[in-house]
């Protein structure tokens, strides 16, 4: 009968407390998960921005080495047309006999920031030279197609994206994304 009495000195309630501890290092390890599991979802997403992004500026290029003598002329110089929001920007039509290389200047850059704003969220680009003042045939382009990321890609840190002063200066709370291509006409 003394073997099923329990004595007094035993402890009681150590399988409860290490069930406590083992349920709190299991959640903790959940929560990392979680966050694993959201970066997984989003990383797609932010892959397939970056290759429209790409396809964009692919594109643009090439229509500026159509037409030569519009990015002598700086006709394809732009202003930053990123502004954070989803407002459409209107096409310009250049049709034959009247159009020239600025106008056909003028509609590139304004089918790629249509694109870029229809493709991308609150998509936009910016297009400079390396000589501020003219650009021609033997000089660099600077391309930037810039976008925003949606809110969730914020807590991944810092962007290591080259993008322009105009960008960064103007808006820094959320970050947009920049691609960045420097290009030779011919």
């Amino acid at each position: 009968m003394n073997s099923l009495y329990k004595s007094p000195k035993s402890q009681g309630g150590a399988s409860l407390i290490e069930v406590l501890v083992a349920i709190l290092l299991l959640s903790f390890g959940m929560l990392a998960l979680g966050a694993m599991l959201s970066f997984a979802v989003q990383a797609p997403k932010m892959s397939a921005y970056r290759a429209t992004a790409t396809n964009l500026a692919s594109g643009h290029v090439e229509r500026i080495r159509a037409n030569p003598e519009g990015f002598g002329a700086n006709a394809y110089t732009s202003a930053l047309s990123y502004d954070g929001t989803t407002n459409p920007i209107a096409l310009a039509d250049c049709s034959y006999p009247a159009c020239t290389a600025t106008t056909l200047a003028a509609m590139d850059n304004a089918a790629t920031n249509h694109a870029a704003r229809i493709e991308l969220p609150a998509g936009g680009m910016i297009m400079k030279c390396d000589t501020p003042t003219t650009c021609t045939s033997a000089s660099y382009g600077n391309l930037w197609i810039v976008w925003q990321e949606p809110s969730t890609v914020a807590v991944l840190g810092a962007s290591s994206d080259n993008c322009p002063t105009e960008v960064t200066g103007a808006y820094t709370s959320p970050a947009p994304r920049c691609l960045y291509v420097r290009f030779k006409v011919q």
